[in-house]
């Protein structure tokens, strides 16, 4: 008998369970150890072309763990990783784990500002940075409590030939490596090498240990680390396994992973969650580089790509990209940020693949709800709850909405966070009987299938009318001339706030009454932009999310 109060539950795919044993592995590393035995023979990992077996994960990652523990790291201690997508980042994360250490995600384009909060936040001691990055830790090393430094390039594990083709690119023809000084450093390889001598004490941990520290918030005031633990992640695992499961074939699975593995969305779904379906997953180092994710489809038959919105709509607008080859594709997944109808239907159009939105936070591990990836999904929705999650909208006193009315997003679930480290102010304000509110604006359609209608604190307040960015950016991402838009809103001494767009032009000619004339036909009179504003490009994190606070701030 179907949960009334759960109506998703009757649209899930054949073979989807209402719920996961969120205990059925005692921990993160029980599970990935086996999926490493599992597909040992398989192809785990590849970068630029260069591929790394199950086994070879395994082992490597063991070396590395040793190595650490060598260095006198123990359980709990702190390692941050600061790379972007290389074979290397696997074996780290997976060794580290091993060693039961706590791994601290670092995003690697960080402003040594930002890198000082997070190490000293997190009280990180030990650091594996790609070369890249390491003249912005020079200076700020000495406040930490850092005391093991690997260093990395590139090209480091790619072979001698090809790696330093890479590696000579990287560092002479892009310069991309500062000049840097770090004493008592080592290099990857040679970590390995040295805990090859050493037999690792692995540690298993318990369910409630915190084993990531996944920082958030950092573009709406101090970035906060969310303690997220085996439980969490295994169960999330788990939750994305079973949503996958009936589209995909164990074994057989190439995966492309545009998106950094140090984001929570690829981390816990390339990195960890296709581990459990033996899939091969294609790391592209430089996302914005849409050539190098374009060679990866004339390189592998890709059956499943994840990304946001603003990558499916570069590619889109690539003059090369429809000419590839998508038979192999069975799905495609966006999130991070809402994906646009306009973008939605093209991608189908021009690669014959649904592309399937979902919604996760990185205070859930992330993944709260997805639409089903074999086109069964519900355009500009977020899909339904995965397997074991509970979400509901409530009002600002908390009351629970019904169907077809907007409200704050809230959720409960095994994947939702432990709480902010150190931070339990904060926990208490988001965080309360189980229940995660999200500060997401959103809706629950009669069938279950979730709307998200946009932030709380980017909803735009225009003579007491709620105006969702979401809404206006979607209708002007239609205008044929438009490449990318964002929508904000300024203070207005009339109505409180006025909506103001910066567009990003896919054709010269386009005018900002062009703009105002397509939204008069398609939004009410308090919805139109008062004032367009034209780029060449839109501020983003390193995800390819537009950061509107930034665009705000450009009127401060």
């Amino acid at each position: 008998m179907t949960d009334t109060s759960k109506p998703w539950l009757s649209n899930y795919p054949s073979g989807v369970p209402a719920n996961i044993d969120a205990d059925a592995y005692p921990s993160l590393v029980s599970i990935i150890e086996g999926n490493l035995k599992k597909y040992k023979d398989l192809v785990a990992f590849s970068n630029f072309g260069k591929e790394l077996k199950y086994k070879d994960i395994d082992k490597m990652s063991e070396a590395f763990g040793a190595y650490l523990q060598s260095r006198g790291l123990e359980p709990g201690d702190k390692i941050a990783l600061m790379m972007p997508n290389l074979l290397q980042y696997p074996i780290a994360l997976f060794g580290a784990l091993k060693a039961g250490l706590v791994v601290v995600n670092t995003n690697p384009l960080y402003t040594p500002r930002e890198m000082h909060h997070q190490f000293t936040d997190s009280g990180a001691k030990a650091i594996v940075i790609a070369e890249n990055f390491a003249a912005n830790l020079q200076k700020i090393i000495g406040d930490t409590q850092i005391k093991t430094t690997i260093v990395t390039s590139v090209g480091e594990l790619l072979g001698s030939l090809k790696g330093g083709l890479v590696n000579f690119a990287v560092k002479y023809i892009k310069r991309g490596v500062p000049k840097y000084d770090l004493s008592n450093t080592v290099n990857f390889r040679e970590a390995i090498s040295q805990g090859k001598k050493f037999k690792i004490e692995k540690k298993q941990g318990s369910p409630d240990d915190v084993i990531l520290l996944q920082y958030t918030g950092g573009t709406t005031g101090v970035a906060k680390g969310a303690m997220l633990t085996n439980k969490n992640l295994v169960a999330n695992m788990q939750q994305i396994y079973y949503i996958m499961k009936p589209f995909l074939e164990e074994g057989k699975e190439v995966v492309l992973s545009p998106l950094p593995m140090y984001h929570i969305f690829s981390f816990t779904v390339n990195c960890l969650a296709m581990m459990t379906m033996g899939a091969k997953n294609v790391l592209v180092t430089n996302p914005r580089d849409l050539k190098s994710v374009m060679k990866e489809f004339e390189r592998y038959p890709i059956n499943l790509m994840t990304g946001v919105n603003t990558l499916f709509n570069a590619l889109l607008n690539h003059p090369d990209f429809a000419a590839l080859d998508f038979s192999h594709l069975k799905g495609s997944v966006g999130g991070g940020m809402a994906v646009q109808k306009p973008v939605a239907e093209r991608w189908q159009k021009v690669t014959g693949c649904f592309l399937a939105e979902g919604y996760g936070m990185t205070e859930a591990s992330p993944v709260v709800t997805c639409n089903p990836i074999n086109g069964q999904g519900k355009l500009g929705t977020i899909g339904m709850p995965v397997p074991s999650t509970d979400v509901r909208i409530v009002d600002d006193q908390g009351n629970v909405l019904s169907a077809g009315q907007v409200g704050e997003i809230q959720l409960k679930g095994p994947q939702v966070m432990k709480g902010y480290y150190n931070r339990p102010d904060a926990t208490a304000k988001v965080l309360k009987d189980g229940w995660l509110s999200t500060g997401d604006m959103g809706m629950m359609h009669e069938d279950g299938f979730f709307e998200i209608v946009d932030r709380k604190k980017d909803m735009i307040l225009v003579s007491g009318f709620n105006v969702y960015p979401n809404e206006i950016e979607e209708v002007i991402a239609e205008h044929p001339k438009v490449l990318e838009v964002a929508a904000v809103g300024k203070p207005d001494e009339k109505s409180g706030e006025v909506v103001k767009v910066f567009v990003v032009k896919k054709d010269k000619s386009l005018t900002d009454a062009e703009i105002i004339a397509h939204c008069k036909e398609n939004l009410t009179g308090y919805k139109i932009p008062k004032e367009v504003v034209f780029k060449d490009d839109l501020p983003k994190t390193n995800v390819g999310k537009i950061l509107r606070r930034e665009l705000r701030d450009l009127d401060s």
